[in-house]
Order: C-alpha cells, then sequence, then structure tokens
C-alpha cells in the first residue's frame, strides 16, 4: 500500500542537557506525550527540533531514539534539509538507514534558486531512495517559494508523495490543493497551525504542527474531529490552539515552543544558542494562554 501523508504530525523538539547534549531521556518522555496526546506521525529533526543545530552523529542518534521508542505506533518523518543536492542525499541515506517511514525535504536557502533548479533538486533527491518524500515550503524562513505550478509537476513523481505549505499564505496552500486534487497519491499538509481547519475544509490532509508539542490532544482533535464528521468541534479546538500560536511568535523560533512544554511540565530545556530565552515577561504572557487552554489542569 502506497504511504499516506495525513493527520497531525509534530516536528518534535530537540531536548538538550545543560551542557548542551541531547537528553535522551527527556526526548523518549517527550515522545510518549505526543503519542499519549493523539498525534499522528512523529518528525525529529525539522525546523521546530533545531536540525541546523547538529552535527551528523547527534543527528543519526535522535533518529535511532525516535524510531526505536515509536516502534511503529505512527510513522517516522525525519527532515533532510541541506543547502546543497548532495548534501541532502547524504541525510536521506541516514535516514533510510535509521529506518525511517518517509523524510521531508526543505528548500535549500540562502541560494535563490529557479524553479526548473528546484523541480531538479527534488527530483533527483526523489531518485535517490524509495522512500516516500514530503516537500517542505518555507519562504519565510528560506526565502525560497516552491510555486503550485511546480509542485503539480513533483507531484507526478511516485515517491514525492505531500508537500507542507509553512507560508502562512492561505491562497498557496489553496493552489497545491487545487493543483493537486486529482492526485491520489498526493496530499498538501498545513504547515501554519492557525490554517490546519480551514486546510482540512479545502481538502489538506492534516498539518506538520509545531504546536502540537505543547498541546498535541487539542491539535490532534482539530483533526480527528473533523474526519469524524464534527465539523463545529474541529473548529472550536482550532479556536482553542490559535493564541497559543500566536503566542509561539514570541522570541526566537522555536524558543516559545519549548518554553510552553517545559511550562507543562516536560522540561526539555534550552535552544542552543545563539537562540535566546523568552524574557520573563514573554514567559508569564506565554503561562497565560496555556492556563487558559486548560493545560496547566492535569499538573495540579
Amino acid at each position: 500500500m502506497k504511504f499516506k501523508a495525513k493527520g497531525i504530525i509534530p516536528p518534535i523538539v530537540t531536548p538538550f542537557a545543560d551542557d548542551g547534549s541531547i537528553n535522551e531521556p527527556v526526548f523518549k518522555d517527550v515522545i510518549e506525550f505526543l503519542l499519549d496526546g493523539g498525534v499522528h506521525g512523529i518528525f525529529p529533526m525539522g525546523t521546530t527540533g533545531e536540525y541546523y543545530a547538529l552535527s551528523e552523529d547527534e543527528y543519526k542518534r535522535v533518529l535511532e531514539i525516535t524510531v526505536e521508542s515509536v516502534n511503529g505506533r505512527v510513522p517516522v518523518y525525519a527532515g533532510c534539509n541541506d543547502i546543497t543536492t548532495r548534501g541532502a542525499i547524504r541525510l536521506v541515506k541516514l535516514a533510510e538507514k535509521a529506518g525511517v517511514d518517509a523524510i521531508s525535504v526543505l528548500t535549500p536557502m540562502f541560494i535563490s534558486q529557479t524553479q526548473d533548479e528546484l523541480y531538479a533538486y527534488f527530483k533527483t533527491i526523489a531518485e535517490s531512495t524509495a522512500v516516500p518524500i514530503i516537500l517542505y515550503n518555507n519562504k519565510p524562513k528560506t526565502n525560497v517559494h516552491i510555486e503550485p505550478s511546480t509542485v503539480a509537476k513533483l507531484a507526478e513523481i511516485e515517491n514525492i508523495v505531500a508537500v507542507k505549505d509553512s507560508t502562512g499564505d492561505f491562497t498557496v496552500a489553496a493552489e497545491y490543493i487545487r493543483l493537486t486534487r486529482n492526485n491520489d497519491n498526493f496530499a498538501v499538509l498545513m504547515g501554519r497551525d492557525t490554517l490546519i481547519h480551514a486546510g482540512l475544509c479545502h481538502g489538506a490532509a492534516g498539518a506538520i504542527a509545531s504546536c502540537a508539542n505543547v498541546a498535541p490532544r487539542v491539535v490532534a482533535d482539530i483533526y480527528d474531529k473533523y474526519v469524524a464528521g464534527d465539523i463545529a468541534g474541529s473548529l472550536d479546538a482550532q479556536f482553542k490552539l490559535s493564541p497559543l500560536r500566536i503566542a509561539s511568535a514570541m522570541g526566537t523560533f522555536p524558543a516559545a515552543i519549548k518554553e510552553g512544554m517545559n511550562i507543562v511540565g516536560m522540561p526539555v530545556g534550552k535552544c542552543l544558542e545563539p537562540i535566546a530565552e523568552l524574557t520573563s515577561t514573554e514567559k508569564e504572557k506565554l503561562r497565560a494562554v496555556i492556563n487558559d487552554m486548560g493545560l496547566l489542569e492535569r499538573k495540579n
């Protein structure tokens, strides 16, 4: 059966100890916390996981822990992001060896590619592996945009199975959906947590949602209630989540996501430097949002 990218997939944070090493026991606890919250996949080494800050050995270890801990309960998606084609393929091979179910590939950053170059980039990577590939468009971070027509063309490649849209521009997501709607093997995943319900209504298959690290059950409810036909319940869950996503813009990403996890009792520590902690005022604002969501009740 062909792999289907769907549901709520948290791009899991990477917990660090005070010395900057990976906090493996906490990482395993986070995986269980997310699975207990009803998520439909686990995604290490995405932007939220600070993939850019880890060595190759640390990258391999994170994938090993994830695959071992998840143990087939949900699909594991691995970020394989690099500026060069050969660099991305090197990470793809490491992810293959770790036994992940799918990989996500971000557009190269720093350089500004043409659409033809982007097509060749993703096509070459797809030809290097049999693992399903999710295209990752995050123009706000990379200043590189995969045009809808390019996504539609890439969707014709057998093992390119989805695109994650983190532009925050719903017109882009809608065009991805419109142009690929007759391709049963391709899915559109939302990458902006405030737009998950809207995306589902429009035909998206789910979301790669950073706020699911903090509130997995709330985010999973957006999807689960929608597919169960409880559209109003799905929208209620979206409205419950949205203040958290808006608050997560405080500080340098993903500092607010990590602080939110610390607040709800998952001691994931800080981001690696140069990312700083939230200020005391920002922490209090974030705590108030999380308290209003009822996420502190389980700690009392």
